[in-house]
């Protein structure tokens, strides 16, 4: 079943950014993403999420056209789409505490929420659901991003975004700030929360290994489009196109 459907999608700036991409994505599966910096990734990821607005083509997300709509008529949507950036230092407040970055996605969406792995009998009791769901201590729900290393704030991030039980989580580029060690720690731990929440993830990289390693199926992208899409076993057959062995030979 297709919880993401992206037909012939277009974005420009003074340049072609994203060019006429579709592609679908399976309920509880991870679809990964693969190309250099710059191919258009990113512009892919804020489209989706309706950040960014598109030229042409359609996004259907749960069988319901998304590609226009207005803030409003979006709200509905925000709660199950969520996002996980690169740079967890930019993705959390620096005024807040970790605790109310936690509780400040429930707060928006409280009125439309129906959580089923996470309960809300005290603001307490939430965050030390979260905490413990990406493996960290309840301590750090007092402190301030600046107290925490790399690897902590970006498991917050992930905290936040699975804090509202969302179906769809976008993850740009979720390791690549991170040390080695780091990285393949979170994602482990997001291999986990796939299979535990029944997640569905949009996993984009520039590394082919992690790329590999997390998903069912992999795009790979060049230029703005897709030049191939494959099943992740099917990494290494002889018929991928020219630039995904390019990419392999680097791999």
């Amino acid at each position: 079943m297709s919880l993401l459907t992206v037909t012939n999608l277009k974005k420009s700036y003074t340049s072609v950014a994203v060019n006429n991409l579709s592609f679908e994505l399976e309920k509880g599966e991870c679809l990964g993403l693969v190309g250099e910096s710059g191919c258009g990734k990113s512009t892919l990821a804020r489209c989706l999420l309706r950040i960014e607005t598109i030229d042409s083509g359609s996004i259907y997300f749960k069988d319901a056209a998304i590609e226009r709509h207005n803030e409003r008529q979006m709200y509905p949507y925000r709660k199950d789409i969520q996002i996980v950036f690169q740079n967890p230092s930019a993705a959390l407040n620096p005024k807040l505490k970790i605790k109310d970055s936690l509780i400040d996605p429930y707060e928006q969406y409280k009125k439309v929420l129906k959580l089923s792995h996470f309960s809300h009998t005290s603001k307490d009791a939430y965050v030390k659901q979260l905490l413990e769901a990406v493996e960290l201590p309840m301590d750090l729900a007092n402190r301030y991003p600046h107290e925490l290393s790399g690897g902590q704030k970006q498991r917050v991030t992930i905290a936040r975004a699975i804090s509202i039980e969302p179906e769809l989580i976008v993850l740009d580029e979720p390791t690549a700030s991170l040390d080695v060690i780091s990285q393949g720690a979170v994602l482990t731990l997001l291999t986990n929360l796939r299979k535990t929440l029944n997640l569905s993830y949009l996993f984009i990289s520039h590394d082919l290994a992690a790329v590999k390693q997390m998903s069912q199926r992999m795009m790979v992208m060049q230029n703005g489009e897709i030049v191939d899409q494959f099943n992740s076993d099917q990494l290494f057959d002889v018929e991928r196109h020219p630039y995904t062995k390019e990419l392999i030979s680097i791999f």
